[in-house]
């Protein structure tokens, strides 16, 4: 396990490339992630089951072979004490097809064809307010910190490292979303250096996700 970055903090605390031992914090990230400030997110509306079988969704997701936003080679961990704290994943737009990996996570815990197509017209508004990314632009995503772990700085080091592997990797610009509402993430973005450049609403996703739309932020790297 490789360390990316070692800060001097009150605990012990590196951040990591993530690994196949972080398969279940990774999948926790995902759905904690995309509930946002809200009580449901779209993982729960797409399994429609309980925390538990949405879980194991997203474990099945996380590690497929099939290459996606959702992959666990995308995230960097920060862990404390050896257990993992928070994480984001970083990514471009052209590696970020879902379909072949929900059809081999579908396949992996047993859920039917009827089934995912049920799931997906639940969710399926939330198409009509997905961020139109930059071409080139490096996405930032998945964000989520255990709650003892929060408000202490641990996701601006995360997201300064994130940046630098996408810097490395060659972009100029990155990019990360948000649902309206969700105030402390904007401002901690801001904070980052990025500023709102889009915004995207619609009813229909309203209704489903009891939340206006999404917000496009912007930065230069």
């Amino acid at each position: 396990m490789s360390a990316l970055v070692s800060t001097e903090t009150r605990w012990p605390e590196k951040i990591v490339e993530a690994q196949p031992a972080h398969i279940p914090f990774i999948a926790w990230v995902t759905l904690t992630a995309f509930r946002s400030h809200l009580e449901r997110g779209f993982w729960d509306i797409l399994i429609d089951g309980t925390e538990k079988e949405t879980l194991r969704f997203l474990e099945a997701l996380v590690a497929t072979q099939a290459q996606h936003w959702v992959h666990l080679q995308n995230f960097i961990v920060a862990e404390v004490d050896g257990k993992p704290a928070a994480a984001l994943s970083g990514y471009f737009e052209r590696e970020s097809s879902l379909r072949e990996g929900m059809e081999e996570a579908n396949r992996a815990i047993g859920r039917s064809a009827e089934e995912a197509m049920a799931g997906w017209q639940r969710a399926r508004s939330i198409g009509l307010c997905a961020p139109r990314h930059s071409e080139g632009a490096w996405i930032v995503e998945n964000v989520a910190t255990v709650p003892e772990f929060r408000r202490q700085g641990m996701v601006d080091r995360l997201t300064a490292s994130i940046l630098d592997i996408g810097r490395q990797r060659g972009a100029t610009t990155a990019e990360v979303a948000l649902f309206i509402g969700n105030d402390p993430a904007q401002r901690a973005y801001e904070k980052a250096g990025f500023v709102v450049v889009d915004e995207r609403r619609d009813p229909e996703f309203e209704a489903v996700y009891k939340t206006p739309g999404i917000r496009l932020l912007r930065r230069s790297i």
